[in-house]
């Protein structure tokens, strides 16, 4: 008998129900509020937010605007660079800002170690997070647009072979708080061997030397989720995993529950979901990203029930993929 299971560590991460919670508090006035950027990326919350009356605007839309007195401007939690602020002021916008905490404590840190290797004249800050990301881009304006991004451990060797990232000078790296542990925990092990043979030392006598800091910053919810999310795809025959497909955090998580669980699925509504997919005897998990609403979860589970409500006998009777010409 099919059975389905909702990942109870599933759902929207602490930063996005505040940044929601603000919204919705705010339009209950009955006032338009416009938000920079989507608040999550999940097109089904969007759409039951925007009949609540929030307006999606993005940084050209921005930039178009001559004024905007007596309006409200929600920055969401992935974070802004300070000019965003300074451009939104002078608009005359009123700002909610729900930036998360996590990731304003990161923004501050990074603006601190810029500030230090400034005063100090030499040095460079690699963040390993997504090129064009929200998040990133607010990382970035911490030090205007003076440091280096990285992908991944493939980018990273290219931008050393060619010079954008340096091996002899005091380097301060930071994480995307929603990227894989895992991955940026490789990513700085491989900077640290370059830089290290770079001077020709052992890796020992290079940590003496203090020339690489590594900064923890990737969010303790997100990396928690990380092994408790890979024990859930084990555990479970098939999993769907639902989420916007523009989620950073939500590709990170997905790609993990494909590499515990080949028949894992990514969708982002019940519409996606085929029939097919599923034998007679699974067990289906169903679980999403930090930008995944519970009651997305929950519509899901209830979908797939439905679906496999009235299987034929014969399936359920060669659901193990017997041939019946051989029986």
């Amino acid at each position: 008998m099919l059975t389905v299971d909702i990942d109870s560590n599933s759902g929207f991460c602490a930063g996005v129900i505040r940044a929601i919670s603000k919204a919705e508090d705010f339009l209950k006035s009955g006032r338009q509020l416009y938000s920079l950027g989507a608040i999550v990326h999940n097109d089904a919350e969007l759409t039951r937010l925007k009949e609540k009356g929030l307006i999606t605007i993005d940084r050209e839309d921005l930039d178009e605007m001559l004024d905007a007195r007596g309006e409200v401007l929600l920055i969401r939690a992935h974070g802004e660079p300070p000019h965003t602020y300074n451009q939104a002021d002078s608009l005359g916008f009123k700002i909610i800002d729900c930036t998360c905490q996590v990731v304003l404590q990161l923004q501050k840190r990074i603006r601190e170690a810029y500030e230090k290797q400034q005063e100090q004249g030499s040095g460079q800050i690699i963040i390993f997070g997504k090129i064009g990301h929200a998040e990133v881009l607010g990382l970035v304006g911490q030090t205007g647009g003076d440091s280096i991004v990285v992908e991944n451990i493939m980018m990273m060797e290219e931008f050393i072979e060619d010079g954008t990232i340096r091996l002899d000078i005091p380097t301060e790296v930071f994480s995307q708080t929603t990227k894989s542990p895992s991955e940026y925990s490789r990513l700085c092990d491989r900077l640290e061997e370059e830089m290290a043979s770079y001077g020709g030392i052992s890796l020992d006598r290079f940590r003496e030397r203090k020339l690489l800091n590594v900064h923890d910053t990737i969010c303790s919810q997100v990396a928690a989720r990380h092994e408790k999310l890979a024990k859930f795809a084990l555990e479970h025959d098939i999993i769907i995993f639902v989420s916007g497909k523009a989620s950073s955090n939500g590709k990170v998580l997905c790609d993990l529950c494909k590499s515990m669980n080949i028949r894992s699925y990514h969708i982002d509504s019940v519409s996606e979901i085929k029939r097919e997919w599923f034998r007679a005897d699974d067990r289906v998990g169903v679980c999403g990203a930090t930008s995944t609403p519970k009651w997305l979860l929950e519509e899901v589970s209830g979908h797939i029930l439905d679906l496999n409500k009235y299987v034929p006998a014969w399936e359920e009777k060669f659901s193990d993929g017997e041939d019946t010409d051989n029986q």
